[in-house]
């Protein structure tokens, strides 16, 4: 094996992310993930870099974490979300508020020790700092520049008095009072009743005005937000304004007049919207939406006609591709009539022409080949950037001309080279996507990762790691991560297949499990398994297998249904449907698959591992977020203590005060460490 890969490299690593394109074009911002390792921090940086790759990235921010960037209409200012310390020009207080902060003990008056999220911006023709737009007490979540430039429209949480006293009260470690049926949010912890608005800002004297029927709601909305979009002389945004909004996963697409009048629901509760984008027009509204009751059916792309007319319509403009639109949502407009939409197709994220006239789609980039992903993407003037990322390429900014969208084997521009050193001085693994038959004679596609000096034509059996992917509604393509470099670096094939259940190929073989979890997800496992025994890649006792959140609880499902696996880690996932129900934040995703759990007890306990766990004989490894909400802890501490009762080896690392996914540093590094030595403890060829 390489041994190029150490544990601690994971720092050196830079993520690029959330790409942005000024009107013209000329300019791409995007976000760049950095990691302190003396502070174990992970710190997030604003870039501009122009588009015709004249000039290497400049980092404007570099005191504190930025993000969402979006350009001014006339390009000369990028604004952007951060949680900075306030700006000198706002810290001139009258005494009075020099005495509340005293009393408080903050500047918001609410109780909040660290600085809000709020809307700064950088004018990029007089240069200087940022200058910071808005000062709510809640903080913003989002915001989008009003078609002027000289006004944003911000989603903030607006308190009323009784609820700011609640809030203080909470921070200081009072009780918490709940009322919401939707009563918690992974990464947000338990919700409150303060609901979020929209509020038109001056850019220039930070006056601000709150539009009143602009408001948030839906069981989702604290994970989803509101994402205003602002047209040429309405703003649209995305709620659930139903009777019982956290009993629904609609929603809905409405349109406001900026005075905060003539507020108007689009979509009749049909549907999950999502990424509302304007015409260059503005005649016209594009979203992505899925539907409410089956997270199954693929996302489409959708197109809104006569928007704030009373006879306006919408429809699907993608729904012969039965395929679905990319989860980050991302529809952009080349022309009036022409959308570029970011798509999941049969393990790939790739780009799709789509028309409002409701032609069929067409695929485009074809230059992107079958071993690159699009992780993000934009549009404007005559560009395209790309986010682009490949089995041994972290994910670096690329930009080609819209013309160059169908020319073949045009090759985009590389804009950045944010990990070269990294990618020089370790050996990458190589990939191959591999397509075998399950026990029921479907094709299931997998993607291989394989040690840098393997030889395919003249294999040496190797260790395997299957590595399984949440969702399940979702899917692999190929596409750099450090846990699977380092795993092949250490001489292991990693598989990660695309079991039924996934998205990318099609409503029916992801609806396959709806309602009936652990079966044919097992099947695609071990039939891959097979596969690459068959062809002589892995010995089959050295197999382990792993997943996170549905690949949780997927393999929870492995280790009660066979013990062809020398060791397994099941990690955040959920093995007792029933005990779950009400425990963390999916409740309407329980009802919309399996009913109520009191009117429906067999279906949850059918497809609950936890019932089968007396079969299990193989050493399991169980990792939990401390405040994981969407996988609660008790779920792995259940069948931690379940498999451990029976003598069988076991072990449980609870990550304290991490969410669902693991954003510490230090604690993704200790992850992947436990993993790599919970295999190497039971590989037979190790003990």
């Amino acid at each position: 094996m390489a041994d190029t890969f150490d544990l601690g490299d994971f720092y050196d690593l830079t993520l690029v992310e959330d790409v942005a394109l000024s009107p013209s074009g000329d300019r791409l911002a995007f976000v760049a993930d950095e990691f302190d390792r003396s502070e174990d921090d992970r710190r997030s940086s604003l870039f501009v870099v122009p588009t015709d790759g004249s000039r290497e990235p400049y980092r404007l921010t570099r005191a504190s974490d930025a993000g969402s960037p979006k350009w001014s209409p006339d390009g000369s200012k990028l604004a952007f979300v951060a949680a900075r310390e306030e700006d000198a020009a706002l810290a001139v207080r009258d005494d009075a508020d020099e005495e509340s902060t005293e009393e408080d003990g903050d500047e918001s008056g609410t109780g909040a020790e660290e600085p809000q999220s709020q809307v700064w911006l950088f004018d990029l023709e007089r240069g200087g700092d940022a200058r910071q737009v808005t000062a709510r007490e809640e903080g913003v979540r989002e915001f989008d520049w009003g078609p002027e430039g000289d006004r944003v429209v911000v989603a903030s949480r607006d308190p009323t008095d009784e609820q700011a006293e609640y809030l203080r009260e909470r921070r200081d470690g009072g009780p918490v009072e709940l009322e919401r049926l939707q009563h918690k949010a992974d990464g947000r912890g338990y919700l409150d009743d303060v609901a979020t608005y929209l509020f038109v800002v001056d850019v220039d004297t930070r006056e601000e005005r709150r539009l009143d029927d602009a408001h948030g709601g839906g069981a989702y909305e604290p994970m989803t937000g509101m994402q205003p979009a602002w047209g040429d002389d309405r703003i649209a945004f995305v709620a659930n304004h139903g009777e019982r909004p956290d009993d629904e996963s609609a929603m809905d697409v409405f349109t406001v007049a900026p005075d905060g009048g003539d507020c108007r629901r689009l979509t009749d509760g049909d549907v999950v919207a999502r990424g509302p984008r304007w015409s260059p027009d503005g005649d016209r509204l594009a979203f992505a939406a899925g539907t409410p009751t089956n997270w199954h059916v693929p996302d489409e792309v959708y197109v809104a006609e006569r928007v704030g007319a009373d006879d306006a319509t919408y429809r699907s403009v993608s729904a012969s591709l039965d395929r679905t639109v990319a989860r980050d949502g991302t529809v952009r407009w080349t022309d009036e009539e022409t959308l570029v939409a970011l798509v999941g197709d049969e393990g790939s994220t790739c780009l799709v022409r789509c028309f409002a006239d409701g032609s069929d789609p067409e695929r485009t980039f074809s230059a992107q080949g079958e071993y690159r992903t699009v992780r993000g993407f934009d549009l404007a003037g005559n560009a395209v950037a790309l986010a682009l990322t490949e089995p041994d390429a972290p994910t670096d900014c690329y930009a080609l001309d819209v013309a160059d969208l169908d020319a073949d084997g045009a090759e985009p521009r590389r804009l950045t080279a944010s990990n070269e050193t990294f990618v020089e001085s370790h050996a990458m693994p190589a990939c191959e996507r591999v397509t075998y038959e399950n026990d029921d004679g479907d094709a299931v596609e997998a993607i291989a990762y394989l040690p840098p000096e393997f030889d395919r034509d003249d294999p040496e059996e190797r260790p395997l790691v299957v590595s399984i992917h949440g969702g399940p509604v979702s899917y692999d393509a190929p596409e750099f991560r450090f846990e699977y470099a380092y795993l092949a670096d250490r001489g292991y094939v990693v598989l990660r297949p695309n079991y039924r259940g996934s998205s990318s190929y099609g409503r029916a073989f992801s609806e396959s499990i709806r309602g009936d979890w652990g079966h044919r997800e097992v099947d695609d496992v071990c039939s891959g398994v097979d596969h690459l025994v068959d062809r002589g890649w892995v010995d089959p006792e050295r197999t382990f297998a792993t997943g996170f959140s549905y690949g949780g609880i997927t393999t929870g499902y492995l280790v009660t249904s066979t013990d062809r696996f020398a060791a397994a880690a099941a990690e955040h996932g959920i093995y007792d449907l029933r005990s779950s129900y009400g425990t963390d934040d999916a409740h309407k995703w329980w009802e919309n698959d399996f009913g109520l759990p009191w009117e429906h007890p067999e279906a949850y306990d059918e497809s609950s591992s936890i019932t089968d766990v007396g079969d299990v004989d193989t050493p399991l490894l169980v990792t939990a977020g401390g405040e994981d909400w969407r996988c609660p802890p008790s779920q792995s501490e259940q069948l931690y203590v379940s498999v451990k009762k029976q003598g069988v080896p076991a072990k449980l690392v609870v990550y304290p005060d991490e969410h669902h996914a693991i954003g510490d540093p230090d604690r993704a590094v200790h992850r992947l460490e436990a993993i790599a030595d919970w295999f190497e403890s039971h590989d037979p060829e190790r003990v």
